[in-house]
């Protein structure tokens, strides 16, 4: 399995007219997991985002996520791709972009297919592909606070 995904970003010529300034192939597809295969699309630091100057994001060095910041990813989740059960300390929003998958929580499961859309707001959860045919997800991870409910933390380091 590999995962092609074609990156368009626009920007401002000198002028401060609008161009397309990126028109590719992701080049930074990386396998985090057995099956799971991910590219990077773009990434932002501080809010409100600073929409200035041509520099491209998407090689900025991100775990999951970024503290203070964006992270746009898509990601192909194989057939039995391997578990990986996280929380991220942010919101997420999600799109399924073909195919099916399961997002696992404490104790139930949501089946998701092409066309759905899922805000995951710092929930633990696991990414389960039990069918034949890969999933492609295009996740935005927008920073958060850690979830606190009665005075008990959940972040994501533990």
């Amino acid at each position: 399995m590999s995962l092609t995904v074609r990156r368009v970003v626009t920007g401002h010529d000198k002028n401060g007219r609008a161009i397309v300034a990126i028109d590719e192939t992701a080049k930074n597809v990386t396998q985090g997991r057995p099956g799971a295969h991910a590219a990077v699309i773009w990434t932002s630091e501080g809010f409100p985002v600073d929409n200035g100057g041509d520099a491209d994001t998407s090689s900025r060095k991100v775990g999951t996520t970024l503290d203070n910041g964006t992270v746009f990813r898509v990601v192909s989740f194989g057939p039995g791709v391997t578990p990986r059960n996280h929380r991220t300390d942010s919101i997420d929003y999600a799109v399924v972009m073909s195919g099916e998958i399961d997002m696992e929580l404490d104790g139930e499961s949501v089946h998701l297919k092409a066309g759905d859309v899922l805000v995951q707001r710092g929930t633990i959860h696991n990414w389960v592909n039990p069918g034949k045919e890969p999933c492609l997800v295009a996740f935005i991870l927008i920073w958060a606070k850690p979830v606190e409910i009665n005075g008990k933390r959940f972040d994501a380091h533990g």
